[in-house]
């Protein structure tokens, strides 16, 4: 049987489709590309954003028109929030929302006529990596959030925080190394509220996974900054494996509208988490770090002044390398939803635009900081055009002639 995997929205969702393809590739499924047709589908959803709601209807009905006996199974946030909308899309033959997702193997297993020889039993949480690439895998430890921000629908897609022992998630890393990969980028929907369910911590996670031989990099997907703690920076800046690569979610640079979203951190505790990373981590002459920096744009409320706040505390407090910028969504069932003072779609383009131009600016910043320096860097397998890329520690992209030998190997350059 041939089978297609379409993953939409975050690395976890890349992470847990690439667990549901190595299953089913045991059970003797052949991969195809979605547009090449298949006999079943397997559509992991997100939710994130209207736009990724509208998205994925889009391509189950896609995927109905291209191959209308194929079966289509649907799966993630938007499956757990709607899923009553998508069994009515013409084609669905079933949906599995966030707590069923032990049964997606088996169910599509079953849907053939073949026994079912892999596990049935239902888990709060379902472990999950990716595989496939030659150089890097994202290996989720941690699902679900009890933060409940104004404006997220995640915490109900994604239930509440939980994650398995620490003793389960060693052992998925050390699969990782087996199958020669070098680097883990850690990933979860709140990782760093690791051990939640299992009365362990983030930090005791992270110091058992340094000690994981055969890999040699680790980055951290994205953490809050409240939970990203001095005592965890200064172990990670003491000489780990752990990379200064910071995904850390702002969300706004104005107090104002860090209160009105729910958010657990002011700007001012901000700023210091970003400054006492950077005198922790460089040294004159060394690599400068990398902040990765999330920013919603057109929160209910937000005058021009209070963006501007915003824009002020990114250009000049914060001085990221890249900004992830997201125009606020509307999404039902949030208390930022039923709010009257609205922003205009034309507002939040304009702003975004703002953002695209600082960003652009201060990610030439940092690459001008980093020439000369010395970094490793970790070489991936794609020829583009007679050259090969790969990532710093610091996560600056490198191009050099493509050389077969170099795939997958840590060296050492001059930027």
């Amino acid at each position: 049987m041939k089978i297609a995997f379409i993953t939409l929205g975050c690395k976890l969702n890349y992470a847990e489709t690439s667990t549901y393809e190595r299953a089913l590739l045991k059970e003797g499924f052949e991969a195809v590309p979605w547009n090449k047709g298949a006999d079943i589908f397997l559509v992991n959803t997100c939710t994130v954003t209207e736009h990724s709601d509208k998205k994925s209807r889009n391509i189950i009905r896609k995927l109905h028109r291209q191959c209308p006996e194929a079966r289509i199974f649907v799966t993630g946030c938007y499956a757990q929030l709607k899923k009553k909308e998508i069994e009515d899309i013409e084609g669905v033959t079933a949906v599995f929302g966030a707590d069923e997702k032990s049964r997606i193997v088996p169910e599509i297993i079953r849907s053939t006529g073949n026994p079912v020889s892999c596990e049935t039993e239902p888990r709060t949480f379902f472990p999950a990596y990716s595989s496939g690439e030659r150089t890097r895998s994202f290996l989720k430890v941690q699902d679900g959030c009890d933060y409940k921000c104004h404006y997220c629908t995640v915490p109900y897609a994604r239930g509440e925080s939980r994650n398995c022992p620490i003793a389960e998630i060693i052992p998925q890393a050390e699969a990782i190394a087996a199958e020669g990969i070098k680097e883990i980028v850690i990933t979860g929907v709140n990782t760093g509220d690791f051990g939640k369910s299992t009365g362990e911590t983030f930090y005791d996670l992270i110091r058992q996974l340094n000690d994981v031989d055969g890999i040699e990099r680790y980055r951290i997907s994205s953490i809050e900054p409240n939970l990203l703690t001095e005592e965890m920076i200064d172990w990670i800046t003491s000489g780990t494996k752990f990379l200064p690569h910071y995904h850390i979610p702002l969300q706004s640079g104005c107090d104002t509208i860090l209160r009105e979203m729910g958010r657990r951190y002011d700007t001012g505790a901000f700023a210091r988490k970003i400054e006492y990373i950077r005198a922790k981590s460089e040294t004159p002459g060394g690599p400068k770090v990398f902040f990765g920096i999330d920013v919603i744009v057109g929160f209910p409320g937000e005058t021009d002044e209070l963006f501007m706040e915003t824009y002020d505390f990114l250009k000049d407090v914060v001085k990221p390398a890249f900004i992830h910028i997201f125009p606020y969504s509307r999404r039902s069932g949030t208390p930022a939803a039923e709010r009257k003072d609205q922003v205009q779609d034309c507002i939040k383009t304009r702003r975004v635009q703002m953002l695209e131009d600082l960003c652009r600016d201060l990610h030439a910043e940092f690459l001008k900081a980093n020439k000369g320096v010395r970094e490793k860097v970790l070489f991936e397998s794609t020829d583009r055009e007679g050259m090969m890329e790969g990532y710093t520690g610091n996560y600056i992209r490198i191009s050099r002639p493509y050389d077969p030998d170099m795939i997958g190997k840590i060296v050492e350059i001059t930027i």
